[in-house]
């Protein structure tokens, strides 16, 4: 059986090496905390105009500045800064967190195309970031993707952090 990180590299074409280059490097103190919600606001401005009405619905039963917070600080959080995501919700769990989502091949592809443009059009992350964060995003959208079809398959898939353990259905 495969794990949601192998399933992750297989569908989005990210090896695990390169998804996680972001840990190479503590992008935190490299772009400063104003980079990390300036990216997280250019890509929520686009989920919310999105001119798809099926993409648009996942997001229609979240308040944008509550979404825009939320990436912003688990991003934060996750290339190299102060925890501010855990202290505020509690460990980041993607996967629960994303399960009342359709998390779906289609979905993922969407938000990684609004994500890439936002990266495109934040002047403060240089080339070199944008790559490794693109890499650790997309592996991260199929890794979501993956642990949506735990709502569908019911079976248990063990994710890195598990210890081991398969994942809840």
């Amino acid at each position: 059986m495969q794990s949601l990180q192998e399933k992750a590299s297989e569908w989005s074409g990210v090896h695990p090496k390169d998804a996680f280059a972001i840990d190479e490097t503590n992008l935190y103190e490299k772009l400063g905390l104003q980079t990390f919600i300036n990216l997280s606001t250019n890509f929520y401005n686009r989920v919310y105009d999105d001119e798809e009405e099926w993409f648009r619905s996942i997001f229609a039963n979240s308040k944008k500045e509550d979404a825009i917070q939320n990436q912003y600080e688990f991003f934060v959080q996750r290339m190299g800064g102060p925890p501010l995501y855990s202290q505020r919700r509690g460990h980041p769990a993607l996967i629960a967190r994303h399960r009342p989502f359709p998390v779906t091949h289609q979905a993922a592809e969407r938000w990684l195309h609004h994500m890439q443009e936002a990266l495109d059009s934040t002047t403060d992350i240089d080339a070199d970031s944008k790559t490794k964060m693109m890499n650790f995003f997309r592996h991260t959208a199929f890794f979501l993707v993956a642990g949506d079809e735990l709502k569908s398959h019911k079976q248990g898939v063990a994710c890195k952090h598990a210890a081991g353990k398969p994942a809840a259905a």
